[in-house]
């Protein structure tokens, strides 16, 4: 049974509080998407300077932390050659990820949700990012919980669980100061897709960055 802590109230799902305001799978699943909001342009970035920094088929970890604590890191690898067109293959590890209070509602009301992953890098969340015409071409793919559909991330604080994120990316890239590197646009990176919660609670994903 899933609890949300929201302020002195304490939502159990199906059940609600004393004021009988109940928390559905649907908003439950949009409450533990929005402290991930945040990683996703962070993990998009690191991907690319992985692909900067790769001097091999093997692409080097790149990390960053949460806003409030804890680390994401990206890791993974990139087709060699001098193709204009590349695939990297990226998995995505967090460890006590926490992008601190999520706003949930217009009252302000907030919660606090802290994300982990696996450990083992082919049971994590898999990023899958296809470079068109580089280096001023696009870029498309996926964010999915991978082949085996063991990459989900792992809720604790507010909210405990599992959360599973299925998105499409699509955008474009651009030439970076340094010869050969290579960056995202900002603001034509579209992200669309799903986060669902282990109770079937689907909370529809829209994103530019």
């Amino acid at each position: 049974m899933r609890t949300l802590a929201l302020g002195l109230c304490v939502f159990t799902l199906g059940t609600g509080c004393s004021d009988d305001e109940a928390v559905s799978s649907d908003e439950e699943a949009r409450r533990a998407y929005l402290g991930l909001d945040l990683s996703i342009e962070k993990a998009l970035n690191l991907g690319f300077a992985g692909y900067n920094a790769a001097s091999s088929a093997n692409i080097p970890d790149q990390m960053t932390t949460g806003v409030a604590g804890g680390t994401l890191t990206v890791g993974g690898q990139v087709d060699q050659g001098t193709s204009p067109n590349k695939t990297m293959r990226l998995d995505i590890g967090m460890v006590d990820y926490d992008d601190g209070d999520i706003v949930i509602n217009e009252d302000g009301d907030t919660i606090r949700v802290v994300y982990n992953t696996s450990t083992d890098a082919t049971m994590q969340p898999y990023l899958e990012l296809k470079l068109n015409g580089i280096p001023t071409g696009t870029v498309s793919g996926s964010l999915t919980s991978n082949s085996a559909m063991t990459g989900v991330y792992i809720l604790s604080g507010d909210l405990e669980g599992k959360l599973t994120i299925d998105v499409t990316i699509t955008g474009t890239m651009m030439a970076a100061p340094t010869a050969g590197d290579i960056l995202r646009v900002p603001g034509t990176t579209m992200v669309t897709g799903t986060a669902t919660n282990e109770d079937g609670g689907v909370y529809e994903i829209l994103l530019t960055i």
